[in-house]
């Protein structure tokens, strides 16, 4: 069984600051970023609007 894995970029509305992130799970993911369940950079930034994803099979891929 094979998994798919995303590369994102979210961006503040704010002052354009990216982040890029790794998820095999991307819905949950931006849900945690937006709801700020995710502590660090993207809670410290605003960072909530996804502008970008790109799918992988692979992790070392992505």
């Amino acid at each position: 069984m094979s998994k798919t894995y995303y590369v994102y970029i979210l961006a503040s509305k704010r002052n354009g600051t990216l982040y890029i992130g790794v998820t095999n799970d991307l819905a949950r993911r931006v849900w945690e970023h937006r709801e700020g369940l995710a502590p660090g950079f993207t809670k410290k930034y605003s960072v909530k609007t996804l502008v970008y994803y790109e799918t992988f099979d692979d992790i070392n891929a992505a």
